[in-house]
């Protein structure tokens, strides 16, 4: 990772943990941060909507920030079942996760409705976290790094820069299933995506803006990971259940 872009560990709780599981994480995590002065890395946890008010009362004035697994791209309206990003904002939001691999699965969001929602969470003041990444059979097929390129030219936000956006590459082939890309791998999908960012924010905005990586990042390959030039965090989804192990990768971006 290159110095002048610090690190960004991003917990996703995904649909896990009840009151008293997340007050719990919260609190081991805040208690920790409080005890450093200068953290050398950006901690942020993003738990199931129902928690954001008790996680963030629980972290408030520890460094750790909040943050959401998705949004609205409407700031009111008739969606049941949605959340617009200006609540979420209003809840003590920071960060705003779109576009996750589960999602574009799961929803069938396209490239479109994750651009929507990451200039909806600009819009709200939010920062956005645009995840792209290519399924097994698309690497297999030779595919991944233009799968990328289109996914990152798709969906992100006309306004994004190094302040407001964060580029998460998550190979959809390793996430929850233990696998992980080698440091070549990943390195080279990131190096791929930062070229693409030269192209479309230019040269200096490029330079500064994050690229998390997003596949079963955990204590035992943090470090080798976040060691590479492109790599500038880590969106964490299972080691972010356990605080120990969190804490493990958050140390090895520092």
């Amino acid at each position: 990772m290159t110095a002048p872009r610090r690190p960004m560990i991003a917990g996703n709780w995904k649909m896990n943990g009840l009151k008293a599981d997340g007050r719990k994480l919260a609190s081991a995590l805040a208690r920790r941060m409080k005890k450093l002065k200068k953290p050398a890395f950006e901690m942020l946890v993003c738990p199931p909507f129902p928690l954001i008010g008790l996680a963030g009362e629980t972290i408030r004035g520890s460094g750790v920030k909040l943050g959401a697994q998705d949004c609205h791209s409407n700031a009111s309206g008739a969606h049941t079942g949605d959340v617009s990003p200006e609540l979420l904002k209003n809840m003590g939001c920071k960060y705003v996760i779109v576009g996750h691999s589960e999602r574009r699965t799961d929803h069938n969001e396209k490239d479109a409705d994750v651009k929507a929602k990451a200039e909806a969470a600009l819009r709200a003041g939010l920062g956005a976290i645009v995840c792209i990444g290519e399924t097994l059979k698309q690497r297999e097929a030779g595919r991944a790094m233009s799968v990328n390129r289109k996914q990152l030219q798709g969906s992100l936000p006309e306004a994004a820069n190094a302040k407001n956006t964060v580029i998460a590459y998550e190979p959809v082939w390793a996430i929850g299933t233990g696998k992980v890309a080698t440091p070549e791998q990943a390195q080279d999908v990131h190096a791929v995506i930062r070229k693409e960012l030269v192209n479309i924010l230019g040269e200096k905005e490029a330079a500064k803006m994050r690229i998390l990586y997003g596949g079963s990042m955990k204590p035992g390959n943090a470090k080798e990971l976040l060691a590479l030039p492109d790599v500038d965090g880590g969106l964490i989804g299972g080691a972010a259940l356990n605080a120990d192990d969190f804490w493990a990768i958050a140390e090895a971006a520092g």
